[in-house]
């Protein structure tokens, strides 16, 4: 077999039966054994729990990734509760820290400043022509752990697996992409591992020519309706180019609409516990992050004169707030006295602490429920563990990740091929995210649906964005599908392997007759 990336795609180990080896030319070069995908699973397990840590697992399905892909995402849907901490939040975040020192080959496309008029020629060397999905970060702003440069890269790969993980996305769709422009990270430009250009960020007029040739060269080859996700840059740019970008090519922020429609869609699931209106609440957001500032965009039309305050305690006192949301990656925001005091105020306060990795949460999940006295809803952005209080009453704190939401609006775009992504679309995700959280998830203290059925979760949401596309009149692909949800079936991956057995049939034998003189 050719020995070029291409073969991730393909390779099965020894789960390639005696026939596919000799069809393929590969019969000896694998030990004599033959085994199925559940004993190679069992494999891969043994591996990671041999592992003593976060980053050494992270490190064991990476390998797994760039050797056998369909093994790779049958582990991760197998257990998708226990393997997303570590190929995402919070273990991704440590990833991209030890990028350098960890690194075993490159994923994704790196372009840097001094490719500048000729990013067309480098998307030429990625080996996949069909691309339909693209996730790009300048790596200004990685998680809560600021300027990581090229190190960013393992944000991209990493959510890119979670389309697939998820979402069922193909991965020979999807494209990670690290554009380079330099870190203002002093750390990183004195380190001799580091893998990226060795010099303060460039900003300005040539950023910019950057980014909208980037932004030109992807859909010159891929398509308008190719999916751009921004990811992970800065504050001063990432309103700027969404804003710039959102009604001329198919893209959408994460950080800012993804972290805004679950942070909805929990919201919309605690006032199933509260049983109050959303008119009637006050929130409060703590910091000034790309998820905040898009969650209260409308606040202009709120707004009151307050006299100045100088801490976030002081504005929970005056305010009151039923609800407080923190996206600031300020740790230990939310402190014993600002928690109590929500459970003052009320019955059942509810608390968001989204910021990521969970070394940047405002609070934990068990400081949340004990100081509120087991009356908090609590949501996290990277998972907490359940927590019990000494009354016996066992928690399960709802993890706000925007993986409820990315996977499946890619799955929904990328099928129908919708051209621009409003925010109806984060809008109606969250809704859907929702309606599939249950009575008996409320009342253990969830307010997102399990993770382990994030695939049907994922699947509902892309169904009716392909529904509401064709009613808009935004889709592309026609004719339109008369079942929506089988049409969005038949674009779901699967990680269980293709056989490779050349077709083999016979025609009648008299018609196989050698003619004779």
């Amino acid at each position: 077999m050719e020995s070029n990336d291409k073969c991730v795609h393909v390779l099965q180990g020894m789960a390639f039966t005696l026939e596919e080896r000799l069809q393929l030319g590969i019969h000896g070069l694998i030990p004599p054994c033959f085994l199925s995908q559940d004993v190679q699973v069992l494999r891969v397990m043994k591996n990671f729990e041999n592992k003593s840590n976060d980053l050494d697992k992270y490190i064991v399905l990476m390998a797994l990734q760039d050797r056998n892909e369909k093994l790779f995402y049958r582990v991760l849907t197998s257990d998708i509760e226990r393997f997303m901490p570590i190929v995402y939040t919070p273990t991704v975040g440590l990833a991209c820290q030890q990028y350098g020192l960890a690194f075993r080959r490159p994923r994704g496309l790196f372009i840097t400043i001094h490719d500048k008029g000729h990013i067309a020629t480098m998307l030429n060397s990625w080996p996949e022509e069909n691309v339909k999905a693209i996730v790009v970060t300048d790596g200004e702003r990685i998680l809560g752990l600021g300027d990581l440069g090229s190190y960013g890269m393992g944000i991209p790969v990493g959510k890119l697996a979670l389309y697939t993980a998820c979402g069922g996305v193909h991965p020979q769709r999807c494209l990670p992409v690290l554009l380079d422009v330099g870190t203002d990270n002093e750390a990183l430009l004195s380190d001799p591992l580091y893998i990226g250009l060795k010099h303060k960020r460039v900003r300005g007029k040539q950023y910019d020519e950057l980014i909208d040739e980037f932004m030109q060269a992807v859909t010159n080859k891929y398509g308008m309706n190719c999916l751009i996700q921004f990811e992970d840059f800065g504050n001063a740019n990432a309103f700027r180019l969404l804003n710039k970008y959102r009604n001329r090519y198919c893209t959408f922020n994460d950080d800012i609409q993804g972290t805004a429609s679950v942070a909805v869609a929990g919201i919309f699931a605690a006032l199933r516990i509260t049983k109050n209106k959303l008119s009637d609440q006050r929130f409060v957001f703590q910091g000034a992050g790309e998820g905040r500032s898009h969650l209260n965009h409308e606040k202009e039309l709120f707004a009151q004169d307050h006299p100045s305050m100088d801490s976030l305690e002081e504005v929970v006192q005056k305010v009151k707030p039923t609800a407080i949301i923190g996206v600031a990656a300020v740790a230990g925001a939310f402190t014993e006295k600002l928690l109590k005091d929500m459970a003052a105020f009320n019955e059942r306060p509810i608390v968001f602490a989204l910021s990521n990795p969970t070394s940047k949460a405002e609070c934990t999940a068990e400081q949340c429920y004990r100081l509120t006295e087991g009356r908090g809803i609590f949501a996290s952005g990277s998972p907490f563990p359940k927590v019990t209080l000494p009354n016996g009453k066992t928690f399960f704190p709802g993890q706000g990740n925007n993986a409820y939401v990315f996977p499946g609006v890619a799955l929904g775009v990328t099928a129908c091929g919708v051209r621009h992504i409003s925010d109806d679309i984060f809008l109606m995700t969250a809704e859907a995210i929702a309606a599939e959280v249950t009575e008996q998830n409320l009342a253990e203290g969830r307010l997102y649906p399990p993770l382990g059925s994030i695939r049907d979760v994922s699947r509902k949401i892309a169904v009716k964005i392909v529904d509401w596309a064709y009613k808009q009149g935004l889709a592309s692909w026609y004719p339109e599908p008369a079942d929506k949800e089988a049409f969005v079936k038949q674009f779901i991956y699967s990680p269980d392997y293709d056989s490779f057995l050349l077709d083999d049939y016979r025609w009648p034998p008299e018609a196989m007759e050698t003619q004779n003189i």
